[in-house]
């Protein structure tokens, strides 16, 4: 029978990157250095502002410290392979192309789901807080971060081993910085059929649902919040949003550009939106939430203060 996890001659891919000229390699070597040092320096702030501050242990700076700890994660998975290519051969093996696709796509979704877990708390923070205490109990806040962490795994195998089994024969160029399952179809000599099935139905579900979820709570905080008579109840109530807010557009809006159209039309100008959603997004969170955020700008000073 034949072996249909056969890739032939294609023993390991060359990454594009970025740019293919000589002189960009070391500027461009320094810019996601100095991004990504940025993205771990900022991300362990507030992770270990909010474990250290007894007035942070909400279920929001809960969720906000798995997050930071899921972009630690995420752009480690990216921006290591990224220098390394600036400065050396920019090859990849089939393996580790593989295994860097499928934490890419892994932790890129638990970072989208945490998001929607985010949204769910400021929904019932605003729309019920009441019974805030008892919906958003410490017990369902590690269920929900365990499964907003462990699913994404469930649907990264899945397209994994669905990529495993195409054949690669021709062409073994990613004309991408990063493996992404897009421009590997392109490259398979064999039938992709299948791959885009499920990437159409069960890859928009899982990257759409989220998303409409958190569009939904938003809506409902809306109508909660045009209802509080006073208006410095109304910026009280949206400030709470606006952080998280700017997070799910910046997050968001470079995913769809990249993932919502047909799998031909991807481009080179895609590399822009995914370093977006990759590489940027991670680095400015903890920026975005604690400029807006007294309770953490408060945290990160006492923390500052015990260094």
């Amino acid at each position: 029978m034949e072996n249909v996890n056969q890739t032939s001659s294609v023993s390991e891919f060359i990454l594009l990157g970025l740019s293919s000229r000589p002189e960009d390699q070391k500027p461009l070597f320094i810019l996601f250095l100095t991004i990504y040092l940025v993205t771990i320096t900022g991300n362990l702030l507030i992770i270990l502002a909010i474990y250290s501050d007894p007035q942070l242990q909400t279920p929001m700076y809960f969720f906000l410290s798995c997050l930071s700890f899921t972009d630690i994660c995420f752009t480690t998975t990216i921006v290591p392979r990224m220098l390394v290519d600036f400065l050396s051969k920019k090859t990849i093996s089939y393996a580790g192309c593989l295994t860097q696709m499928y934490f890419i796509y892994a932790l890129g979704n638990s970072d989208s789901f945490l998001l929607a877990v985010m949204a769910f708390d400021r929904y019932v923070a605003i729309c019920d807080p009441f019974h805030y205490v008892t919906t958003v109990s410490h017990r369902r806040c590690v269920l929900l971060v365990a499964f907003s962490c462990s699913f994404p795994h469930f649907h990264s195998f899945l397209h994994t081993l669905l990529l495993n089994h195409l054949i690669f024969c021709d062409s073994n160029v990613i004309h991408h910085f990063l493996c992404d399952i897009g421009p590997l179809l392109k490259l398979s000599c064999s039938s992709t059929f299948v791959n885009e099935i499920v990437i159409m139905i069960e890859g928009s579900v899982v990257l759409v649902t989220p998303f409409l979820f958190i569009a939904f709570s938003y809506v409902l905080i809306l109508i909660a919040v045009l209802k509080i008579p006073s208006a410095a109840g109304k910026r009280k109530a949206f400030s709470t949003c606006g952080s998280h807010l700017t997070v799910v557009t910046l997050f968001y809006g470079s995913i769809f550009y990249v993932y919502l159209q047909p799998l031909s039309t991807y481009a080179v100008r895609d590399h822009i939106a995914t370093i977006v959603y990759t590489v940027l997004s991670s680095m400015l969170n903890p920026f975005i939430y604690s400029l807006r955020n007294k309770d953490l700008k408060r945290g990160l000073r006492k923390l500052m203060g015990k260094k």
